[in-house]
């Protein structure tokens, strides 16, 4: 068995961001490892399988625009804003529509690339703000919102991987 001339590396090992606090580097971090992994695992996905509930699975589609819109909600949260009408008809449109799977992962992949973005600048505050979340308005605090950024997205990374792995061994 040969090993590849450029084996995978995962962000957190590559020596970037180094001009960040680390508590937002790992929010950058995060951020790629969700780019790699959804590329590694949407890329031959068809429109039929990206839209599929397999064994009761929620369809990758939803994953791929809940991640992208909830990204944008929890981080206008740690800036203080409250949700805007947009992003309040997004949040009630995720489990609708029949996108192609590239418009999914262009709407993830710029949504990602904004987030960086955000929390580069959100690393330049105090990190312990209090923040209210919802309507509710339930206390959490700019660093608190800004690390449930990368754990949210994981976690529905993490099921878009298992979702594209049932949907690779149905086709036989």
């Amino acid at each position: 068995m040969t090993a590849s001339p450029n084996p995978y590396v995962e962000p957190w090992l590559r020596g970037t961001h180094a001009d960040v606090p680390a508590a937002a580097r790992a929010v950058l971090h995060a951020l790629e490892l969700a780019q790699d992994d959804l590329a590694r695992w949407t890329e031959d996905l068809t429109d039929t399988e990206v839209h599929a509930a397999p064994l009761g699975l929620t369809p990758v589609a939803y994953h791929l625009r809940h991640i992208a819109r909830s990204t944008d909600r929890i981080l206008s949260y740690a800036e203080g804003r409250e949700l805007s009408p947009r992003q309040r008809a997004a949040l009630q449109s995720e489990a609708e529509g029949r996108e192609p799977p590239a418009a999914l992962r262009a709407e993830v992949e710029t949504a990602l690339q904004d987030a960086a973005m955000r929390v580069r600048l959100l690393a330049a505050t105090d990190l312990d703000a209090a923040r209210a979340v919802g309507r509710k308005r339930l206390p959490t605090s700019v660093g608190g919102a800004m690390l449930h950024v990368a754990d949210h997205t994981l976690r529905h990374v993490g099921q878009v991987v298992t979702t594209a792995k049932v949907l690779r061994a149905l086709r036989g």
